[in-house]
């Protein structure tokens, strides 16, 4: 008899679980909170360090997962998640019930809300943005001022909510890095004119081709990167936006005039993710997001039986371990699940 399996989240992860669960022949219902699935695929423009443009992994992951024979619920949160014997029951928000053989934990990160930040001036002053809101400028080929006018000066924030002890959060989101590279050279390209200014605490290029990204950037583009963290941001009488810094470098302080500012926002548990870890009796670790049975031979395994993490939900990755993990989660629950009496 086919078993059933429930995916609780339609980004990456969860439609690349899905789409393999269902190819072996699985019983695959897909859970999305949104209106449509894709997660935080959705906002980005194009992607690192090769910047493809996002929508070829949407379309690919779409093709795998969507294919008749998963079960897709948008819409849908999860109002109840307990175990018995046998099985695991979930009751979504919209009265269903459903019964699974395993679960698959997808439920992603949220950004960092940046407002939590007061000195940078984010929700206080008008051109003060997120790096999700300048990649909706790219989409809309429009990188402008709340005025109006192309920015001419921009600033880039590195590590906003990461590595930060007064907002709770030790680790290193370590895509900040690479997406302010990424970022600061789409910006050149658009406006060729404009000089952009990285503020670092640490380079963290670690994955492949990202060092050679970082010095293009600096080589090609002209990017200027400044070792040092932004201590103020306010307004000067003619609106332009005025930082504080420590160039660190140097070993001298800084005052610099800007006409925009981005801050690199960091990767937090999701807050669909909590819920779930309450619901559920999941364990979270030290990082916040759902801890693993082991960093080594279990990253996938959770502390219940028959629930399995797969992406983001763990830890901060890039699209490609994301999708390396949920293929690894697949494993766990054909594993799992080849014993017939489970």
């Amino acid at each position: 008899m086919s078993k059933h399996v429930v995916v609780i989240g339609g980004g990456v992860a969860g439609l690349e679980a899905a789409g393999r669960l269902s190819k072996v022949g699985f019983e695959v219902s897909l859970l999305e909170k949104e209106d449509k699935t894709g997660g935080h695929l959705n906002n980005w423009y194009k992607l690192f360090p090769d910047r493809r443009s996002s929508s070829e992994v949407n379309e690919y992951l779409d093709r795998i997962s969507i294919n008749g024979q998963v079960k897709l619920l948008t819409n849908t949160t999860i109002e109840k998640f307990s175990r018995n014997k046998t099985n695991l029951t979930i009751l979504t928000n919209n009265g269903e019930e459903l019964v699974a053989d395993a679960v698959i934990v997808a439920t992603g990160f949220d950004l960092f809300k940046s407002s939590r930040k007061e000195e940078y001036g984010y929700g206080i002053y008008d051109n003060v943005i997120t790096s999700a809101e300048l990649e909706e400028m790219f989409w809309k080929n429009n990188i402008a001022l709340v005025n109006g006018k192309e920015p001419e000066k921009i600033g880039i924030v590195h590590c906003v909510g990461s590595r930060d002890e007064k907002v709770g959060n030790l680790y290193c989101s370590k895509l900040c890095c690479v997406t302010a590279v990424k970022q600061a050279i789409e910006i050149r390209e658009y406006l060729p004119e404009s000089k952009v200014f990285c503020f670092y605490m640490d380079m963290r290029m670690g994955g492949a081709y990202y060092e050679e990204l970082y010095r293009e950037a600096q080589e090609k583009w002209g990017v200027s990167f400044i070792r040092g963290k932004v201590s103020e941001a306010g307004e000067s009488f003619d609106n332009k936006l005025v930082i504080k810094v420590e160039d660190t470098l140097a070993g001298r302080p800084l005052k610099m005039e800007l006409d925009m500012l981005v801050l690199m926002a960091g990767m937090e548990m999701s807050e669909g993710g909590k819920k779930i870890a309450a619901l559920g009796g999941l364990n979270t670790g030290e990082n916040k997001f759902f801890a693993a049975a082991d960093h080594h031979f279990g990253s996938n395994v959770s502390n219940v039986e028959g629930v399995f993490y797969a992406g983001t939900c763990t830890a901060p990755m890039n699209i490609t371990e994301t999708i390396s993990h949920a293929r690894a989660a697949v494993s766990e629950v054909m594993e799992y699940l080849k014993d017939d009496r489970k």
